[in-house]
């Protein structure tokens, strides 16, 4: 398992496992299934409601764990944070994140100042953004000096974000792919990607995610069962070559949003 470099000297597993629609009566057992499998990185929110369940089953492993600011708390961090580590039985997050900027409400900067007193107090080992556009990160970064760590965002073949990403590098942002398989958009059944699938022996799923990994990417699929969470982790042994990636970065389409625009919320 690749490890990557954040900005603040930690480092972030590359692939991880996200827990988005997971019931908290299912998270702790489908959890434990993933950190036996290999799984390290654990990715919730406040808004899953799972917090308890994913705390629970992060107590049978050595695991980096991610939760988020819900939009509603901009001016309430501390004690947002406080609610998050009492459900998920931990002292600190290795990673917190704002998990939408919620311009309209223009409190976002506020916001990220309660981040980094959280991070100052121990709390948050790292704090990053999520869904967070250039402009969102210029602002934060002018009122406080503090680049994020990490921006989670929509990323997958048919969105691939490539001037975001950009940003991300020359900022020394982390890129880190949530939806990566592009969910509702039949890249499962994409004839590019079986086709690369097939050559390689490998399914649809593992071609995806390796893509996002030769990108250097950080990448947090979703899965309900072992048998689709041992699929994805084996995208770690799946090298793709110039050809392969460059076919897939052929699919990439400026209107493959399949979540909220970040101005929306």
């Amino acid at each position: 398992m690749t490890d990557l470099t954040l900005n603040d000297g930690r480092s972030i597993p590359a692939l991880g496992m996200g827990t988005w629609q997971v019931p908290d009566s299912q998270a702790a057992s489908i959890v434990r299934s993933g950190l036996d499998i290999g799984y390290r990185l654990i990715d919730t929110a406040a808004i899953y409601q799972n917090e308890r369940g994913v705390g629970d089953g992060c107590k049978s492993g050595d695991v980096f764990l991610t939760t988020k600011l819900w939009n509603d708390r901009h001016d309430d961090v501390t004690a947002a944070m406080d609610e998050s580590l009492a459900l998920l039985g931990v002292e600190s997050v290795d990673l917190y994140l704002i998990h939408w900027p919620v311009p309209a409400n223009n409190r976002f900067i506020d916001a990220w100042k309660g981040m980094i007193a959280l991070r100052d107090a121990g709390k948050a080992k790292s704090i990053g953004v999520s869904n967070f556009l250039p402009e969102h990160i210029d602002a934060i970064v002018a009122a406080t000096g503090v680049t994020p760590a990490v921006n989670q965002i929509e990323l997958h073949p048919r969105f691939q974000q490539r001037e975001q990403r950009v940003y991300h590098e020359a900022h020394d942002i982390v890129t880190q792919s949530w939806s990566p398989l592009g969910q509702g958009k039949d890249l499962l059944t994409d004839p590019v990607i079986t086709g690369i699938a097939d050559k390689h022996g490998r399914s649809a799923a593992q071609v995806i995610l390796a893509w996002h990994l030769a990108h250097g990417l950080s990448v947090i699929p979703k899965a309900s069962d072992a048998t689709h969470l041992k699929d994805n982790f084996d995208a770690t042994g799946l090298e793709l070559d110039r050809e392969d990636v460059a076919a897939m970065d052929a699919l990439d389409d400026p209107e493959g949003r399949l979540g909220s625009h970040p101005n929306s919320m």
